[in-house]
């Protein structure tokens, strides 16, 4: 169909309707959450009024005309602008003609329904256009000329669409997609691998300005519009641009004593309050975040825009500063660690993301789940971001493949292998703790709040073929020896042992360090332990209590020295996440074996209770009770509530101010949910001596 005024009616003595310029009186996007395009798009969420649409799919509009569009001498044409925000770089135009018959693979558009002066049109989205926020015009066009109808502020937005067998995002099972699209509420773990602890955390994607935050924040990473179409890229960005390191992103990284003028990472709940804050400043970085923070955020920024993501946490998270592969730990003549040369560190737990896409970029079989990680820990060309880097790589030792596929094959994969200063300075290996690395890698299930064991995805069972192979084949690129020198008479093993699931906070913690002698012989053995206060990274801040043990194993015996910490002893020590370490050294005096072993644990926090008073009926207002016991013999100072959930489109703070020692505390708080459906209330506590507390309750919202 011609797109310019060339066809003209015959001249007649009163002009024909169709002699009149085409002029557009009004254009209805049809974008209301329960109309058509928003529910087919599964955009209905979204506490938006704007038409947003995910790319590869059809969608509706209606436009009325001066008089009845003519099929035979008029013409329609849409132009979408996607304009940077930031850069002087150029942006994108795309022409949708109208045609007879739509199909699939082209920007086009028909008219599938006309009513006198209106008319209703399906158009066709690319499954590769670029995500954002486009502006849209109409062009109409009559044999008197061609007139223009910009439709702003009513602009379209376009998000990638896992529904779509084209998207590179697409996902063929639509539990998961409900799961890692359309979940606003997940569960983050934290802890250690025997303590694992877990907290509610609302994504928030749906929220108030949150499309509008994430958008901005691509905008602030000046790549090309053109580049907003690729999963591989957008995700790059992103975990670049979550933390503030080197590009005015999102979140500033705190892991010391202190969080003045900011929010202690424990504190957050939810990532809503972090983006608006971002937003609103106009692109002010908020304090404070550690790891789950970042991958909190991240897991909105991607979910918000159409890619399937979900949070990881991976136990015992090696930080391999030199890429070697190992992770070492010095210690002296004595048995002493030599804590200012040790550099590489454990962390407790490190939490970071997958995303799901294909990957174009690599050989065939590297596409699926890939890690997205925004916590900033090594720089990747020029930059602080890591991923994406392909899931199925690392399992696979595939450590050339892009990106930063080295770096996150040692967080899972590392030995860690203690050192011993020789009389001459140098060093030799005395110990290698195999399989320490890399535990227990959890998810939330599909569908369910319980925990998902994902550690076989990552990594082959521990002493298979092909868990070797993985390995030789991820050491010919890093700086690893294959072959360990093991030290002879090897026959006295010691473990650490734990009751149940451990001590609680502002009590006694009880350990056992277990010996056995393995030969037939009696075996006397010297000890040194030392319990540290540390960092959930691995960082040692003090040490609490220290002491050497001398004792006598006979001949194929087992024996269990207990060890008790006491609370005032570490009451004045604690840093947050209340982690501790205890460190095992030793010498086997017959054979001159070198014992060695960590084993980190923490202390566990109480949670807060909340119980709803009543039923909770949309429009009705509802009673919940908060309790808390604070479970120290110390008062808590300035203690600051956080609550968020149940449909509110921003966070509550309650200011408390001081809680007695022991004593418990009750809120009551009223609510007006505005959402039927099964919702999630989060409490978050702030407070300087006492972080990690929070509570969670499943409330059933009836509609009216």
């Amino acid at each position: 169909m011609s797109g310019g005024p060339t066809a003209r009616a015959p001249a007649a003595a009163t002009p024909a309707a169709s002699d009149m310029l085409l002029t557009v009186h009004s254009v209805d996007l049809l974008k209301s959450k329960d109309g058509p395009n928003r529910r087919e798009h599964h955009t209905d969420a979204y506490f938006s009024d704007n038409l947003i649409i995910r790319r590869g799919q059809t969608f509706q509009m209606w436009i009325e005309f001066s008089r009845p569009f003519n099929p035979k001498s008029d013409s329609l044409q849409l132009q979408l602008k996607l304009e940077p925000i930031f850069s002087s770089s150029t942006g994108i135009h795309i022409s949708v003609p109208l045609v007879d018959i739509l199909e699939d693979g082209r920007w086009e558009m028909k008219i599938v329904e006309q009513k006198d002066k209106r008319v209703r049109l399906a158009v066709n989205t690319l499954p590769t256009a670029s995500i954002g926020r486009y502006k849209v015009t109409v062009e109409s066009f009559s044999p008197k000329g061609k007139l223009l109808f910009p439709c702003s502020p009513n602009d379209l937005y376009m998000l990638f669409n896992p529904w779509c067998e084209d998207d590179a995002v697409y996902l063929d099972n639509e539990a998961e997609r409900k799961e890692y699209i359309l979940n606003s509420m997940g569960r983050i773990y934290y802890g250690t691998e025997q303590q694992i602890g877990t907290r509610t955390w609302n994504f928030a994607q749906f929220e108030q300005d949150i499309l509008e935050a994430c958008l901005f924040i691509l905008e602030r990473g000046q790549v090309a519009k053109t580049e907003w179409r690729d999963p591989v890229i957008v995700s790059r960005m992103v975990s670049a641009l979550v933390n503030s390191n080197d590009d005015y992103g999102v979140l500033i990284g705190n892991w010391k004593d202190s969080y003045e003028g900011g929010t202690s990472p424990t504190a957050w709940s939810g990532s809503g309050d972090i983006l608006r804050q971002y937003y609103k400043s106009s692109g002010k970085p908020v304090k404070f975040a550690q790891c789950w923070v970042y991958a909190g955020v991240t897991n909105t920024v991607l979910r918000c825009l159409g890619i399937p993501t979900r949070c990881v946490t991976n136990f015992s998270s090696a930080h391999d500063t030199d890429l070697s592969l190992t992770t070492d730990i010095y210690i002296d003549e004595k048995l002493e660690i030599i804590k200012d040369k040790t550099s590489d560190s454990v962390w407790n737990f490190h939490v970071w993301n997958e995303s799901w896409m294909s990957r174009p970029d690599l050989p065939a079989g590297y596409g699926g789940w890939q890690v997205v990680d925004a916590t900033p820990q090594e720089p990747s060309q020029g930059s602080y971001r890591c991923g994406p880097t392909s899931v199925s790589a690392v399992r696979n030792g595939q450590v050339n493949l892009k990106f930063d596929t080295p770096f996150v094959f040692a967080e899972v994969n590392s030995d860690r292998i203690y050192w011993q200063k020789k009389p001459d300075g140098s060093f030799s290996q005395v110990n290698v703790e195999k399989s320490s690395i890399g535990q227990r890698i959890s998810t939330k299930a599909v569908g369910s709040d319980a925990r998902v064991d994902i550690t076989h995805l990552y990594k082959y069972p521990e002493g298979s073929w092909e868990e070797r192979t993985a390995v030789e084949r991820a050491s010919r690129f890093g700086s690893k020896p294959t072959l360990y020198p093991s030290p002879t008479g090897n026959d006295v093993s010691v473990e650490i042992v734990m009751d149940g699931a451990g001590p609680r906070i502002g009590e006694d913690a009880k350990l056992s360090i277990v010996l056995k002698n393995k030969s037939s012989t009696q075996r006397t053995a010297s000890l040194l332990y030392e319990v540290m206060v540390m960092y959930y990274t691995g960082v040692l801040k003090t040490t609490v209590k220290k002491d050497r043990i001398t004792l006598t194993l006979k001949p194929q015996e087992t024996k269990s020295i207990p060890l008790t910490l006491q609370y005032k002893e570490y009451m004045n020590h604690l840093v947050d996440q209340g982690a501790l370490m205890l460190a095992v050294t030793g010498r086997v005096n017959e054979t001159q074996q070198i014992l060695a072993t960590q084993f980190n644990f923490r202390l566990r926090t109480p949670d807060l209770i909340i119980t709803p008073q009543g039923d909770a009926v949309v429009g009705k207002e509802l009673t919940v009770k908060i309790t808390f016991q604070n479970p120290l013999s110390q008062v808590l100072r300035n203690v600051l509530f956080r609550i968020e959930g149940l449909g509110m489109q921003s966070v509550r703070k309650i200011a408390y101010g001081d809680v007695d020692k022991l004593a418990t505390v009750t809120l009551t708080e009223k609510f007006v949910p505005t959402v039927a459906g099964p919702q999630k209330l989060l409490a978050s506590m702030d407070c300087r001596l006492l972080t990690q507390v929070h509570g969670v309750a499943d409330i059933v919202v009836k509609p009216k």
